[in-house]
């Protein structure tokens, strides 16, 4: 009987030992899907309540504070152009010949009538920055076992004061997203599909993201390529290249 209970105990010590904590989840999340350079082709559909619009783009991107997008078509939309420069962002608009820096509560407002905000642009991904990590329950998402990873705002002003992540226990890839105001409302929801082998990391290549306070059915972040650690010439990622 002794040695039962021995062993049951054991047993039982078993999963806690082997469950990584919320830090180190959010630390190979980083480890598989940060690069020194991206270079993307990609399109957003938009759906909203009467109709859908697509919005193809390319965009360079070095590291986490340096990225450079140019918008390709629709006709009404091609030549804008945003620049991410650290904790800044501007845009070049063609119908108007200006550029315009994005602060303040404009960071609040829709890029281009989907449900992302110029705020989830500029978002720091170093998330152990910002928010406290635990290990809330495990489950499944698309048939994959996942942690649930429940992030809590360090700081007040968060545009997020809660986040729940689901993320893959192999691939160490988040595959849905929940995110909570103060009031403990849930804001916003991010679905990651058509996982893909990039080189040595685990890449989306289709995000759904949804503003549950908006009426349609939310944007699709389609990604037709994508080539890593590749060299972006330097003035890409300057206020000449806007225009």
């Amino acid at each position: 009987m002794k040695k039962l209970i021995c062993y049951i105990l054991f047993s039982l010590t078993i999963p806690a030992m082997s469950q990584p904590s919320g830090k180190d989840i959010l630390n190979l999340i980083d480890k598989n899907m940060t690069a020194k350079t991206r270079i993307i082709t990609a399109k957003m559909i938009i759906s909203g309540v009467r109709e859908s619009r697509t919005i193809e783009f390319n965009s360079w991107s070095e590291g986490e504070k340096k990225a450079f997008s140019e918008y390709t078509s629709p006709a009404r939309e091609k030549g804008t152009k945003m620049l991410k420069l650290e904790d800044k962002l501007w845009i070049f608009s063609p119908s108007t010949d200006r550029i315009i820096q994005i602060t303040g509560q404009m960071l609040r407002q829709s890029v281009m009538g989907s449900d992302f905000s110029y705020e989830d642009m500029m978002e720091d991904p170093k998330l152990t920055d910002h928010y406290n990590a635990l290990v809330a329950a495990q489950d499944t998402a698309d048939g994959r076992k996942c942690w649930i990873v429940q992030l809590n705002a360090i700081m007040e002003g968060e545009a997020y004061e809660v986040r729940k992540i689901w993320v893959d226990q192999e691939r160490n890839i988040p595959l849905k997203e929940e995110l909570y105001g103060k009031s403990g409302k849930l804001l916003k929801r991010t679905r990651l599909a058509d996982i893909h082998r990039i080189q040595d990391r685990w890449y989306p290549m289709k995000i759904v993201f949804k503003d549950m306070l908006k009426a349609g059915d939310g944007t699709q972040l389609i990604i037709g390529s994508i080539r890593l650690d590749e060299a972006i010439p330097e003035d890409m990622f300057s206020k000449a290249s806007l225009k």
